[in-house]
């Protein structure tokens, strides 16, 4: 066999120079976004409709506070029942009891089907159809008894409405979350002899968090703004305190962006908690972020 030599110097190809590409498109969109910015801003600054002076005047004020405060319990009681009445819901919907799941399912379904406006109203005006609610044995004796209106009011008809509209949803959530860990650790839980509510309370419920947190934390988002709804039923809450001062005082937008301010600082803060809570439970987990999974970074070394 002849032997090959290899190729002199002369005769290897040259390295490839490679021209990074150009993206003329971006610098345009980032263009028309900083003016579009800066007309945004002009505008919000120079517009005297605006009323900046009025919303600093109010920003404090006693009765924002005070609804704020009513806003702020309202939406942790609220998600508290929403979250033990969703998992107890996805529990009864994943149970081999026939019974069970067909309540949970009824349940979803019914609070899940009709708004949550007409729900509030109804827990509102619950007297009209049971002036007295009582307990004992059926079509026997009665061992208490309540006025209607004085067990439900304000707040209750508000607790209740959000509370239990929220676990129809948060049951589909949890149900998902437990749904998505594998069948075989509950396989293999059992067979190492633990019981059904030893399973899911040490196996399958803090695997399935990793699902669950995300979007109970937009849940959470989403009652902090849905609690201005029990306007309907006149409950001081953060929107309804803005609403009583202008319609005094006629200072519509200035007491709105109030409303609005307060409403976007605790979002903000919603989601920073968010956030870690979600890195808490995705340790372990080679999940990076989603910006990086979509546009990863190009190594500086290799060609574009």
């Amino acid at each position: 066999m002849t032997e090959v030599s290899p190729p002199s110097e002369r005769e290897r190809p040259k390295p490839i120079e490679a021209v990074p590409v150009r993206h003329p498109g971006r610098w345009v969109a980032v263009a028309v976004l900083a003016v579009l910015a800066a007309m945004f801003v002009n505008t919000v600054l120079t517009n005297p409709n605006f009323r900046w002076p009025i919303v600093g005047e109010y920003l404090f004020a006693p009765p924002v506070l005070n609804g704020l405060r009513n806003t702020l319990i309202l939406t942790l009681l609220a998600m508290l029942v929403g979250i033990v009445g969703g998992v107890a819901l996805a529990v009864m919907r994943l149970s081999p009891n026939p019974v069970l799941s067909s309540v949970s399912a009824l349940y979803i379904w019914l609070f899940r089907g009709t708004p949550l406006i007409a729900q509030l109203l109804f827990w509102n005006f619950l007297a009209a159809l049971y002036p007295r609610l009582s307990l004992g044995i059926p079509f026997g004796p009665e061992f208490v008894s309540f006025d209607t209106n004085q067990l439900i009011n304000q707040f209750a008809a508000c607790l209740l409405g959000l509370g239990l509209n929220e676990a129809a949803y948060m049951a589909e959530i949890v149900r998902g979350g437990l749904q998505s860990v594998d069948q075989g650790q509950s396989e293999a839980a059992g067979a190492l002899g633990m019981s059904r509510a030893q399973t899911l309370r040490r196996i399958v419920l803090p695997q399935a968090m990793r699902v669950i947190i995300p979007p109970t934390g937009n849940e959470t988002i989403s009652m902090l703004k849905t609690t201005s709804l029990v306007v309907v039923i006149g409950y001081f809450e953060l929107l309804t305190s803005v609403q009583r001062i202008y319609s005094t005082n006629f200072q519509t937008i200035p007491l709105l962006i109030v409303a609005a301010a307060w409403y976007l600082l605790l979002t903000s803060l919603l989601s920073v908690g968010q956030y870690y809570v979600e890195r808490y439970y995705g340790r372990g987990t080679n999940r990076g972020q989603t910006g990086a999974r979509l546009f990863p970074r190009r190594n500086p070394e290799q060609p574009a």
